[in-house]
């Protein structure tokens, strides 16, 4: 792959993006109950792939100054000077537009609507309006990392209900304690671009006050998703049981603690593997039931 091709897909963040896709199978599978045709699941993990690539994409190409001053980012393409900002900017609206093209016309006019509101919602509302303003802005602007769930369930069923917004919730509260956890992590990199990430702006004990609050909520959300799927009761309690290693992380991070950083740094590692368990939970419980 050459220097520049790779450049546009960095841009893309294919990391972040798969993420957001784990939630989008398991999604398919609960509205379907069962399977979904694999054409409509590859063309929706595509056209999301695409999505949430532009919308990233634009979120690098507004934020490429202040990259500069993050050491996180401070190799990011634009910054590097490997792919202009206007080249970057139509990158992500070509990419953006082909995304919406893939699901109007392989899936359903739900699933094209839910797809441009959250490229709109996470570079206008949180890169644009929230980021730099308020310290909770991962909170809301966060939502837009909710949305895969209804465009899976859409694309299915062209519709929403009561269970993918329980799904959507799930995901709300878990993305706060997530993110904070690696801006704990980058907490220097955040002041050094003026960003008000709470760990930033907050003491150690509100920041964990945050974390348990959203945590606990992320736990409750989950018990009633798996009740309004109908799922067996054993789905139930592995869905618990991961919710309470989960909480289980946050005892350990103290305001005292000489470890702050590195236990944090294990609270984000572990919330990516509670979403790809919870996920694997519940397309077999789905598949099983």
């Amino acid at each position: 792959m050459s220097t520049t091709i790779r450049g546009y897909v960095d841009l893309m963040k294919l990391r972040v993006v798969e993420l957001l896709l784990v939630s989008t199978l398991p999604a398919m599978v609960l509205a379907a109950q069962g399977l979904p045709d694999f054409g409509l699941t590859a063309v929706t993990i595509l056209a999301g792939t695409l999505a949430a690539g532009s919308a990233n994409a634009f979120n690098m190409v507004i934020e490429s100054d202040l990259d500069k001053l993050m050491a996180r980012t401070s190799k990011r393409p634009i910054v590097t000077g490997l792919i202009s900002k206007s080249n970057a900017a139509i990158f992500a609206t070509l990419i953006g537009i082909l995304s919406l093209i893939l699901f109007w016309k392989y899936t359903t006019p739900l699933a094209t609507l839910l797809a441009f509101i959250a490229i709109a919602f996470y570079v206008v509302i949180y890169t644009m309006a929230l980021k730099q303003r308020t310290s909770q802005n991962i909170v809301w602007g966060g939502a837009a990392g909710c949305m895969p769930v209804l465009i899976g369930w859409a694309a299915v069923e062209n519709s929403l209900s009561i269970t993918p917004w329980a799904f959507f919730f799930v995901i709300f509260f878990w993305t706060p304690p997530h993110f904070w956890a690696l801006a704990i992590k980058y907490k220097d990199d955040y002041a050094a671009a003026g960003t008000p990430m709470l760990p930033v702006v907050a003491t150690k004990n509100r920041v964990l006050g945050q974390m348990w609050f959203h945590t606990i909520m992320m736990i409750i959300s989950s018990i009633c998703l798996i009740r309004s799927a109908q799922l067996p009761t054993w789905s139930l309690v592995i869905t618990v049981a991961l919710g309470l290693v989960f909480a289980n992380q946050l005892v350990a991070l103290k305001e005292g603690s000489s470890e702050y950083g590195k236990v944090a740094g294990k609270i984000f590692q572990w919330s990516i593997t509670y979403l790809s368990l919870l996920s694997v939970v519940l397309v077999v419980a789905q598949l099983l039931s």
